[in-house]
């Protein structure tokens, strides 16, 4: 396969997701996994330049919900549509960055490297000598235009090894971004940093969203570093989920529906939520990695 040069990646994203198409569209969306329905009749629109929170305690399915947006599962039930397409279809305009992985101290691949990993990885064979010039010279000036954009200019010529967890994820989301997509999936991106980083990079985040115009949807254990970025939550439990503005779905009233168990959902003085009640309330909203690489 061959790179996939700006323009051509540019072109790609204007053939996608028609005027007045929502960018992310489940309507009675199911999911099974193993013989189980992990979340059904899910209802999500997500529009352009919007940013979206999926919560929700562990093993109820939320990183399942992006395997299904990235066309790796199918919904067994309802309609999914991505870009105005079914999912997969436009997979070169979606962003993706799994669930977080540092890179061992020995690693000595550049920080840039692995940036353009995101843009060429795919390609095969030795590129031929002065063919091309004009697409390899456009990737480059991408690579550097997408590490300035998440701040990382100063350290991306660092072996990545060598850089801190949170410039490391920096550098991943500029690896997620390089081909320009229109959406942006990230499943945890801010496990394991700790506060200071994870405010660092949900604001950054939150940028590229409302600045950029790249809708970003996002699998989170602790809202609260992303609360002020966010335009909508979708809140899964109990093989349901409740969408909606933070303001409608984080509330007492709603996730007690939610969990058919009595739930509160109390707001400290600092601003940060917390959920009182079964199963695993205490832990939702609160921080998990206190003392976590930074």
């Amino acid at each position: 396969m061959s790179i996939h040069p700006t323009e051509t990646v540019r072109t790609e994203m204007e053939r996608t997701a028609p005027d007045g198409e929502p960018v992310l569209s489940l309507r009675g969306a199911a999911v099974r996994v193993g013989g189980r329905t992990l979340w059904s009749g899910v209802d999500l629109t997500v529009g352009a330049g919007e940013f979206t929170a999926v919560l929700g305690p562990n093993g109820v399915g939320k990183s399942t919900l992006v395997k299904v947006l990235l066309g790796l599962l199918p919904a067994v039930a309802g309609e999914v549509r991505v870009l105005g397409a079914a999912p997969g279809g436009h997979n070169t305009a979606v962003g993706y960055l799994p669930q977080r992985r540092n890179f061992d101290a020995s690693v000595r691949i550049r920080g840039l490297d692995v940036v353009r990993l995101g843009l060429d990885g795919d390609s095969w064979g030795i590129p031929v000598p002065f063919l091309n010039r004009a697409k390899r010279r456009a990737a480059r000036e991408r690579v550097e235009e997408v590490v300035e954009l998440v701040g990382a200019t100063a350290y991306a010529h660092r072996p990545i090894g060598q850089c801190s967890g949170g410039e490391q994820q920096r550098l991943l989301i500029a690896q997620a971004l390089v081909r320009r997509p229109r959406v942006l999936l990230l499943d945890e991106p801010l496990d394991s940093l700790d506060l200071p980083n994870q405010g660092a990079v949900a604001a950054l985040l939150g940028r590229i969203c409302h600045q950029e115009g790249v809708s970003v949807l996002m699998v989170a254990h602790d809202v609260n570093p992303i609360l002020h970025h966010l335009d909508r939550v979708v809140y899964i439990a109990d093989g349901g989920a409740l969408c909606g503005t933070p303001t409608e779905v984080i509330t007492s009233e709603t996730l007690t529906r939610l969990y058919r168990t009595p739930v509160e959902v109390l707001r400290t003085s600092d601003g940060r939520l917390v959920v009182v009640g079964q199963p695993e309330a205490p832990a939702i909203h609160t921080d998990r990695h206190p003392h976590g690489g930074s």
